[in-house]
């Protein structure tokens, strides 16, 4: 009888737990909810502090709760959230500069160079700009090229050696391990399922890859000399034999100004504002300034622009923030294409491509939407293989110099475990009313019959990815063979070559589509809009955890990074028109 009452009154203590969490998230949501809508008091004499040490994605997203709308999430530390943020800071009385104070920026290099040109305007403004660093990265150095000073520690570091991307490959893994992965691919330069047919890289890969890292290199360099006053041929030198690697170096190379200490570097700015050295300086985080610059901008117009963001893997789905589905972008084509108000769509691409179907799914929506109102393209940092096939028809296409686009390209992949299967003493018998019943089996390796199945549903995506391209953007076929084979292009090449029409950030975009829905203001409306559930909602206040984080906790960064890669590749089932090889570059 007490085990009894022990179980009754433990139970009833977990539902009690849970009631007061739960009455405890509506607290919090009410209170978060209610809170200034200023989001942070900007004094006179204040300072801009640009860290941006937090992932930075071109949209920060909108999260509605069907049933609890006092906790809905309107993120402003997007990276145009931001942009607008330093534009609208130029005109702040109360801004007088910028300070870029070890950054470690975690953006890519479109992205960065997005930042870096906003830099430049807010220039124009009078106002002074300085950064200083413990450590520069090579992409932390490029944003704050830009600086009237740059300060680096005395015993700090300064990376400026150039670009290398890494790729790892598995196929000794796979027969040592017994699971495998069965491909079938189209292209020369399809090299996304390389890792997993080959132990070392192909000369194609690695000529794609030599090709478009010099491109990007020569793109910063030639930003960085400008700034800087340096020839683009010192700067490769001083890669070249690490010319910059301490900072004494650094200095007589002229990347930095100043070797000094932060409270120096503060004192500096102290000085140059006119406050005494003993009084504290105001300084405005970019993040809460970003709200800030969001609440003051008032850009009311009955005419408005969509602008929907694509960013991530393209998914078979519903998707999610930094996962592209069908359901999510093609319902907010829906939207911006029935409502009157708005008048032209701009389609905001930062993907590497994913799923063949929900490319083709998206893809017929946008023409959907082409009928009805202009449609236009922005490319991020990248918009490749399925970023790309969503891309080819808009009325013009927009890039920037450092985009990766173009992988115009198909492969198809399923997991096989049968030789794990069988040193753990497994074995699978099938039993068929037909003889192509089986048309896979985790348990078996693909014979001919079902290799060529699987091939001629490649080359049926292939022609039909090919002659989307071809008719988006007016080439002929043998045109489109000769920019395809899954070869990617920068912007800059793509630009050479007919897959891209102009060269421009979103700002060139905006102005290009009101141009042709005939408007000279308007107001921004931003899309997709997600949903977000409980179990999502419990993880963020930090009262569960993830798998995801748990493991990330276990196995380091680093290694998590290379089991997260080695599960997306292998869940990736189907045709799929990817990115060939990874996007890291270091």
């Amino acid at each position: 009888m007490n085990f009894i009452k022990r179980v009754f009154s433990t139970v009833i203590g977990i539902f009690v737990f849970l009631a007061i969490c739960f009455i405890g998230l509506i607290l919090l949501g009410a209170l978060f909810g209610s809170g200034s809508d200023e989001g942070v008091n900007v004094k006179a004499n204040s300072v801009l502090e640009l860290t941006l040490d937090f992932p930075i994605k071109d949209y920060a997203g909108k999260t509605e709760f069907a049933e609890y709308p006092f906790l809905n999430e309107n993120n402003k530390n997007g990276l145009f959230n931001i942009i607008d943020a330093i534009k609208y800071a130029e005109t702040d009385i109360k801004i007088k500069g910028i300070s870029i104070d070890n950054n470690f920026i975690n953006a890519g290099i479109s992205q960065t160079k997005a930042l870096r040109d906003a830099l430049l305007k807010f220039k124009e403004s009078g106002k002074f700009i300085v950064a200083y660093g413990d450590i520069f990265s090579q992409k932390d150095y490029y944003l704050s090229s830009v600086a009237d000073t740059i300060y680096l520690n005395p015993v700090g570091m300064l990376e400026f050696k150039g670009l290398f991307s890494e790729r790892l490959y598995f196929k000794d893994f796979q027969e040592k391990s017994g699971f495998k992965m069965e491909v079938v691919r189209l292209g020369k330069f399809k090299s996304a399922v390389e890792p997993f047919i080959a132990n070392k890289m192909s000369d194609n890969n690695r000529e794609q890859i030599s090709v478009y890292l010099n491109s990007l290199w020569n793109e910063m360099k030639q930003d960085i000399s400008i700034s800087r006053n340096i020839p683009v041929e010192r700067l490769h030198i001083i890669a070249d034999s690490l010319l910059a690697r301490n900072p004494k170096l650094a200095k007589l190379s002229n990347l930095v100004d100043k070797v000094a200490y932060h409270d120096e570097y503060v004192d500096g700015m102290k000085h140059a504002l006119g406050i005494n050295r003993k009084k504290d300086l105001n300084i405005v985080p970019i993040a809460d300034y970003a709200i800030h610059a969001d609440k003051k901008i008032n850009n009311f117009n009955k005419n408005r622009i969509a602008v929907i963001y694509a960013e991530g893997d393209i998914i078979y789905g519903e998707g999610e923030l930094g996962r592209v589905g069908q359901g999510t972008i093609n319902a907010s084509l829906q939207k911006a294409r029935n409502d009157n108000k708005i008048k032209a769509v701009v389609l905001r691409i930062n993907s590497p491509g994913g799923s063949a179907l929900a490319s083709e799914l998206i893809w017929r929506e946008i023409e959907l939407t082409k009928k009805v109102k202009p449609v236009i393209v922005s490319m991020g940092d990248m918009a490749a293989s399925g970023g790309y096939y969503i891309a080819s028809n808009a009325h013009r296409i927009f890039a920037e110099p450092t985009t990766i686009t173009g992988s115009i390209g198909v492969f198809g992949m399923l997991p096989n475990g049968k030789k794990l299967a069988d040193n753990m003493g497994i074995n699978a018998e099938q039993v068929v009313t037909n003889q192509n019943a089986v048309t896979y089996s985790f348990f078996e390796p693909l014979n001919n019959k079902q290799r060529e199945f699987i091939k001629e549903g490649i080359i049926d995506i292939y022609d039909l990815f090919s002659t989307r391209v071809a008719q988006g953007r007016n080439l002929t076929r043998e045109q489109v063979e000769v920019i395809a084979q899954g070869r990617v292009w920068t912007g800059t090449d793509a630009v050479n070559n007919g897959m891209v029409d102009e060269l421009g950030g979103l700002d060139l975009a905006l102005k290009h589509a009101a141009e042709l829905a005939k408007i000279e203001e308007y107001q921004i409306r931003e899309f997709p809009i997600f949903e977000k559930d409980l179990d999502k909602m419990l993880e963020d206040f930090g009262i569960v955890k993830s798998k995801e984080t748990i493991l990330m906790e276990e196995l380091g960064d680093e290694n998590y990074k290379i089991l997260k890669e080695i599960k997306a590749m292998s869940n990736k089932k189907g045709i799929q028109l990817l990115f060939p090889f990874s996007t890291k570059i270091k």
